[in-house]
């Protein structure tokens, strides 16, 4: 079998349910992965066009539902009369925190940073 050299481990043909959770951590650091560092993240798997083009799918919804979340909540501080960016703090308290969270950290997998 194939051994990734980076990683240590068995390239394997397909991505996991583990891959769209490191998918989900990673969009947090990069929003529009490149090839070369979606490879770099994911050396146990072996690239070809189907994988590429699920990566590619799962960051575009990543950013749809993200976008239409912080559009969702923007409008509403809008509503409340928030017009300073400054006035904005989004706590681990805050819906939009809870529905990112619940959705990219369903299992809390991941520790969330305090800030």
């Amino acid at each position: 079998s194939d051994i990734s050299p980076l990683s240590g481990s068995t390239i394997q043909e397909g991505l996991s349910p583990n891959h769209l959770k490191k998918a989900k951590l990673m969009f947090f650091y990069s929003r529009y992965p490149s090839s070369s560092m979606l490879k770099m993240y994911f050396s146990d798997v072996k690239f070809n066009r189907c994988i590429t083009s699920q990566l590619i799918k799962w960051f575009s919804n990543f950013r749809e539902f993200y976008y239409i979340q912080i559009e969702k909540f923007a409008r509403q501080f809008i509503n409340d009369g928030v017009v300073s960016a400054d006035d904005i703090s989004v706590s681990c308290d805050s819906p939009l925190y809870k529905v990112l969270n619940m959705h990219y950290n369903k299992a809390n997998d991941f520790e969330v940073p305090e800030r």
